[in-house]
């Protein structure tokens, strides 16, 4: 789940593919984005480039392991500042989110299988 967080601050999918089986499936915010290839081909990849950062602050897991399975809840606050526009304007995005997440040990590893975000505005 490190790995998953950092990469995204680091506003790269590089080395996330490698966390997620498959057939994943990724929900969002009320929407279902299908696998996580295509969650990144048509939503998350896309986005990641109009961003000047992203970073997670207040972050908290909790794991619980239930062989071959595992459960995450993770809670956070996250800021993402975007690309100044062409009048060189940048807007700051705020939000509290909770994410809860499967994960199952295939082939030794463990895979992340569903996971699902959702967040609100930060009062």
């Amino acid at each position: 789940m490190k790995s998953y967080k950092d990469a995204l601050q680091n506003l790269t999918t590089k080395g996330t593919f490698e966390l997620f089986a498959k057939d994943s499936e990724v929900y969002e915010s009320g929407g279902i984005e299908g696998t996580y290839e295509h969650y990144i081909e048509h939503h998350l990849g896309q986005e990641l480039g109009h961003f000047k950062s992203f970073t997670f602050s207040d972050y908290k897991i909790d794991v619980k392991v239930d062989a071959p399975y595992a459960f995450t809840t993770e809670t956070y606050v996250y800021t993402i500042v975007l690309n100044p526009d062409e009048t060189g304007k940048s807007r700051t995005i705020k939000k509290k989110g909770v994410a809860t997440s499967i994960l199952k040990k295939i082939d030794g590893q463990w895979k992340i299988i569903k996971t699902h975000s959702s967040s609100r505005n930060k009062k």
